[in-house]
């Protein structure tokens, strides 16, 4: 009889204990959660500033970049009625009345804005010497009458100031930017156009020559790449050699050059390779030119400095690999009868690819976007793409197709390097 509640305190007792079990793990999962919840928190705050350091650096400027490379605001805001009576135009003859009283309203109201120098700007960049028909026009805006003047006699005025006005290609000029957004900054940067009809074709040959500058920087960023390699090879591998004191001590003089503003690197060369520089006179006391030699201003000059700058960039990714290979494989190979040049190149040289390409990417991808070492050393036909990229913001403001022009840079540059990542499989700079 006294089984009975015996066995109902006992399962009271479980049912409790594992009620206090169950709440103990509720609460023991919340507050994991709680403390999981802040360890993420923290990690956030710490990777914050990082984060905002590259959205503002970085990616929101080449977002802004491509936006400009593509943004075509000028003839869509100061010629919009224009761009209206254009709809339905066949764009294979002068337009009709409609379009010239149209072009009428729209200039003045340009004129009354101060908005037609981006206006005559942009539309001079489709045919040159639209900006002087924009000007010539506008000076004789508003045009005089006694009497209203209807559609037919404002097309008459605008034949009379200039002929041009008939020919439908300065129509078409117009048509063609009836988008707010754009690819002209892009196929201009690439020798190309886009006709009346939509399709691309290259420019004509006496206006093209964006593609010979960037094969010109590519070529040059190529050369000095392969020159840093020659020279930046052998030295890494010396230094390997070194005990790690001495290793240290040539290190200090081969990072020198970081530590030396660039303007002044520069200026040293321009000393040392004019005609009456030092390397001339000693070309000239040893009897190996009688006439002083062309070194500066030219692609030779260029050559020299931006081999000398970025030789370390080269260096460095190599000594960081050529370090960590052990001696004693090269020592083996030879013990089992391989010739010490053959135990160098088949066994030493493959296990230095990883800092060859790390080294090679690195310097080639600055040299590429080297503006300062072709601009004071260099002549008119060494100029880079970052010096018509500077060309373009300063000097013309056209801000399109300079963004253009960078664009393009970047898109290429990161070609490259994803290039390598796939023929690697490695990080930039990681063996």
């Amino acid at each position: 009889m006294h089984a009975a509640p015996r066995a109902r305190r006992a399962d009271q007792d479980t049912i409790m204990t594992a009620s206090t079990s169950g709440s103990a793990t509720l609460a023991t999962r919340k507050a994991m959660a709680a403390t999981h919840r802040k360890q993420k928190w923290k990690a956030f705050a710490l990777i914050a500033p990082l984060a905002l350091f590259l959205l503002f650096i970085f990616i929101i400027p080449i977002a802004m970049l491509l936006y400009r490379a593509v943004d075509n605001p000028e003839v869509i805001q100061r010629l919009p009625r224009t761009l209206a009576t254009l709809e339905q135009w066949d764009a294979k003859q002068a337009p009709g009345d409609d379009s010239y009283a149209a072009l009428m309203e729209d200039l003045q109201q340009a004129k009354d804005e101060s908005g037609t120098g981006t206006l005559a700007r942009r539309l001079n960049y489709e045919i040159s010497g639209y900006r002087s028909l924009i000007f010539k026009t506008i000076r004789r805006m508003p045009f005089e009458s006694d009497e209203p003047l209807n559609a037919a006699q404002i097309r008459q005025k605008f034949l009379a100031i200039d002929a041009r006005w008939g020919e439908p290609q300065y129509w078409q000029a117009i048509l063609r930017n009836k988008s707010p957004y754009s690819s002209y900054y892009l196929l201009a940067s690439l020798d190309l156009q886009r006709d009346i009809d939509g399709s691309i074709s290259r420019v004509p040959p006496t206006t093209s020559a964006f593609l010979n500058i960037f094969g010109r920087t590519f070529e040059i960023s190529a050369l000095v790449t392969l020159l840093t390699l020659v020279l930046g090879f052998p030295l890494a591998y010396w230094i390997s050699t070194l005990p790690r004191r001495k290793a240290n001590i040539v290190m200090i003089f081969i990072l020198i050059p970081f530590w030396t503003s660039i303007l002044v690197r520069i200026a040293a060369w321009i000393v040392l390779l004019q005609r009456e520089g030092l390397i001339n006179k000693a070309l000239m006391g040893t009897g190996l030119t009688q006439m002083p030699a062309e070194l500066l201003f030219n692609r030779t000059g260029v050559y020299i400095a931006m081999t000398h700058i970025l030789l370390p960039f080269m260096i460095l990714p190599l000594y960081s690999v050529m370090q960590s290979i052990p001696p004693t494989y090269q020592r083996a190979a030879v013990s089992l009868g391989s010739h010490p040049f053959g135990a160098f190149w088949r066994v030493y040289v493959p296990q230095t690819f990883p800092g060859i390409g790390a080294g090679t990417l690195l310097v080639f991808i600055i040299a590429v976007g080297y503006y300062i070492t072709p601009a004071l050393l260099g002549g008119a036909g060494d100029q880079m793409i970052s010096y018509y990229v500077a060309y373009f913001t300063n000097q013309t403001i056209n801000w399109g197709m300079a963004s253009a022009l960078g664009f393009l840079l970047l898109a290429g540059t990161l070609v490259l390097y994803f290039l390598y990542r796939r023929l690697t499989g490695r990080e930039l700079g990681l063996g």
